[in-house]
């Protein structure tokens, strides 16, 4: 082997397997090697290392959906403290981790601490990526998803008709379509469809 077993590459491998792991729904598979590529960086870097952060979110979204959720929410907080340590509180990274807590508290805690973070998330990509930026579609996607889910359509319709057409603009741009773009599309579909039938008679 070119590396020992707790080599930081070997970190890297183990993410890739189960990250792919995770998009075919073998989430049990993936997990143990999130926690060992977790385990392998921390031991490399330092529990507070920024290496270590793409390792707490990776674990954490997995675990996101199944009984593990306190731990997930644990774990995007202590990434987010070790980005906001590490880097400048407006870099992107930051922005991750605060989309990645935002998600996990938007169904127990939406308004009063979900939205603030996807505001702040979306105002760090604003400005480090511009606001024509796909990221920034996608941020614009989420805090318009928590804002229907709270019934407050009206302020979700004019963002996300702008993630459209960021979305529109980037497949225009590339002749690709955005991976996110049938999703942005659904949800505007369905918040037509809630704001329809808010109508009155």
């Amino acid at each position: 082997a070119a590396f020992g077993k707790q080599h930081p590459t070997v970190a890297i491998c183990l993410n890739n397997l189960a990250q792919l792991l995770r998009h075919t729904n073998r989430i049990e598979e993936a997990e143990p090697l999130m926690r060992r590529a977790l385990e392998i960086d921390e031991a490399a870097f330092g529990e507070q290392h920024p290496n270590v952060v793409r390792d707490l979110n990776n674990l954490a979204m997995l675990l996101k959906n199944t009984a593990h959720r306190t731990e997930a929410e644990s774990l995007v907080r202590r990434a987010l403290k070790i980005c906001e340590s590490a880097f400048d509180k407006k870099h992107p990274t930051v922005a991750i981790c605060l989309n990645n807590l935002a998600t996990l508290l938007q169904d127990t805690n939406p308004s009063e601490e979900a939205e603030p973070l996807m505001r702040r998330a979306l105002e760090i990509d604003e400005a480090a990526f511009g606001k024509q930026h796909p990221t920034v579609a996608i941020d614009l996607n989420n805090l318009a998803t928590l804002l229907q889910d709270t019934n407050r359509h009206e302020e979700a319709e004019p963002l996300i008709r702008r993630s459209l057409d960021i979305l529109d603009s980037f497949r225009r741009q590339t002749g690709h379509e955005h991976p996110h773009f049938q999703q942005v599309n659904e949800n505007y579909q369905i918040l037509q469809r809630a704001m329809g039938s808010n109508e009155p008679d």
